[in-house]
C-alpha cells in the first residue's frame, strides 16, 4: 500500500512527467484543490479534470520541466510538501507571451487523505519567482 506521503510526491511528480490522467490512481472523483495564488490572479478552486486539463496545458507551453521536493511532513490525514520548479517557457501560457526563459519557482501542497485517496489540497506558490525568472517582473 502507497503511504500518504509517497501519494504526495506522486501527483507532483506528474506534473514533470506529463501524465495528468495518471492522477485519478490517486485524487478522490470529489477532490478539490485551492491554489493561492491562481494563474488568473485570483483564488481559485479546481477539480480532478481542470486540474488534468491545467498540466496538460502547461507542457506544451513549457519543456524541460524538473519537480523536486525539498520536503515532506505528515500529520494524521495531512500531507505538507515544499517543492521546487524549473521549466523553460516554449509557448504562450494563459495571459503570458512565450519568453523562452527557464524559470524556477518554490510552493507547498498541504494535502488531506481519506482512505488513501487525496480528497482536497491547498497550494501556495512563488507567482513572483515564476514571472521573474520568465522576465515578466522586476
Amino acid at each position: 500500500m502507497t503511504s500518504n506521503k509517497e501519494t504526495s510526491k506522486a501527483l507532483l511528480e506528474l506534473w514533470a512527467d506529463n501524465v495528468p490522467q495518471k492522477s485519478t490512481d490517486y485524487l478522490s472523483p470529489n477532490y478539490i484543490n485551492h491554489q493561492i495564488p491562481d494563474t488568473s490572479d485570483s483564488i481559485s478552486t479546481i477539480s480532478v479534470k481542470e486540474c488534468q486539463d491545467l498540466v496538460t496545458e502547461f507542457h506544451k507551453c513549457f519543456a524541460d520541466v524538473n519537480m523536486e521536493i525539498l520536503l515532506q511532513v505528515a500529520e494524521g490525514d495531512y500531507v505538507c510538501t515544499r517543492w521546487r520548479v524549473t521549466a523553460t517557457q516554449t509557448s504562450n501560457f494563459l495571459q503570458y507571451d512565450a519568453t523562452g526563459k527557464t524559470s524556477t519557482w518554490n510552493g507547498v501542497h498541504t494535502d488531506l487523505y481519506k482512505d488513501g485517496k487525496m480528497i482536497e489540497s491547498w497550494v501556495d506558490w512563488d507567482k513572483f519567482s515564476f514571472l521573474e525568472g520568465l522576465g515578466l517582473v522586476k
